[in-house]
């Protein structure tokens, strides 16, 4: 029985300790500081960015030959979870480069492409992110319309990518390094490795004056005749669907991971709130309204964090099939995270609605976890086809 009362579930090792303190710390000094500014500004700070990957933050789970730290998926959690109870919006762009693209190639990338590509997504003098979304297509992914034709030497890709995080580093600026998924047969999608300076390879329209995330750089990614060289064909032909899905399960739960992170700050702020003010003569903390947000969110929130660090222990970051809990932890938490938000602005009445408080900031950028890597739609749907093909994954 010691054993399992010894066990720490959200810091289950000394590195996992040591991880988080590092967090805790660069949080604390750096991330928050500068959190109200590029939100206001709806601007990506690269200079943190860069700083995050001198910190090793980065690669957390590339491997070390890469110039990652080799941890696992509950440090990927950690990250998450810490940077969003600051900045969710530097947190996504964190994301979209160490899990959508760098973790993702990491998986399904030839050993010599890897060797090219990943020290430098480690280190952050490279910013990656990954191509999905078009104009006209969203969760239905089939029915993308960029093509990847083949041509003497490689592929000719043509298309529009948009709502792409980190499409670029500012306005005039594209990001270093993409994977795109692109349609390379009837029903045939393919993965490929489209890099700057790739000719008919062009920033778009940034998406401007969104509800939330402002701190990250969202942006349209055109490819007109893109000329890319089989070399940088990530994987066979037709196997990108595979990629992508494999992927999603640890985007899902990296994301529910800002959710918790999200919900925590709320929670710490209107803690905070009911403690100092007073109203009919008392702290705001002992009438039963009150006390309701309070610990409504303290008990959803600690359901999420528990959910959400339990998938992450089991999750294996080179295989597949673990799709109905990473959806369940997004599914969930999302939620939690939105909620947590809006009973802190409550809570703090009419403070809860100015920036100097934080928790409106936090309430526009838990929206986006609601639809962003995954509708709650489709969560509802991927679950219920799981459950139902294989009833056996709701035991423990």
């Amino acid at each position: 029985m010691s054993g399992h009362a010894d066990f720490d579930l959200f810091v289950p090792s000394e590195e996992h300790a040591l991880f988080a303190r590092l967090l805790r710390d660069f949080v604390a000094r750096e991330v928050e500081p500068q959190a109200a500014l590029h939100d206001r500004e709806e601007r990506f700070n690269h200079a943190l960015f860069r700083r995050a990957g001198e910190l090793g933050l980065l690669g957390v789970t590339l491997d070390e030959a890469y110039g990652g730290a080799g941890l696992d998926a509950v440090a990927a959690v950690q990250l998450m979870e810490a940077l969003s109870t600051s900045d969710p919006g530097f947190a996504l762009s964190v994301l979209a480069h160490a899990v959508l693209f760098a973790q993702n190639f990491q998986v399904n990338a030839s050993e010599a492409q890897r060797r090219r590509v990943l020290p430098h997504a480690a280190s952050g003098e490279w910013i990656g992110g990954m191509c999905m979304t078009e104009p006209g297509v969203g969760t239905d992914v089939l029915a993308m319309a960029t093509r990847a034709a083949p041509v003497e030497g490689g592929y000719r890709i043509d298309g529009t990518k948009t709502f792409i995080t980190n499409g670029g580093i500012d306005d005039g600026t594209l990001g270093d390094v993409f994977i795109v998924y692109a349609r390379s047969g009837e029903r045939e999608i393919s993965s490929f490795l489209v890099e700057k300076g790739m000719p008919g390879f062009r920033l778009g329209q940034k998406w401007s004056d969104k509800l939330g995330m402002r701190a990250s750089f969202t942006a349209e990614l055109v490819f007109d005749g893109v000329v890319v060289p089989d070399a940088n064909r990530i994987g066979a032909p037709g196997e990108g669907l595979v990629h992508m899905m494999r992927n999603l399960e640890i985007e899902r739960l990296v994301l529910a991971a800002q959710s918790v992170g999200i919900a925590e700050r709320c929670l710490r702020v209107m803690v905070g709130y009911a403690n100092e003010r007073h109203a009919f003569g008392a702290p705001i903390r002992e009438h039963g309204q009150i006390q309701r947000y309070i610990a409504e969110t303290f008990a959803e929130y600690r359901a999420a964090r528990t959910y959400v660090y339990d998938v992450a222990r089991r999750l294996d970051l080179g295989a597949s099939g673990q799709r109905v809990d990473a959806d369940g932890t997004k599914l969930f938490a999302a939620q939690v995270g939105k909620r947590a938000a809006d009973a802190a602005i409550q809570v703090l009445g009419g403070n809860g609605y100015m920036g100097e408080y934080v928790v409106e900031r936090l309430w526009r950028d838990a929206k986006l976890l609601e639809i962003g890597g995954g509708t709650l739609e489709a969560h509802h749907k991927n679950i219920t086809k799981d459950l139902s093909r294989d009833p056996a994954a709701l035991l423990p």
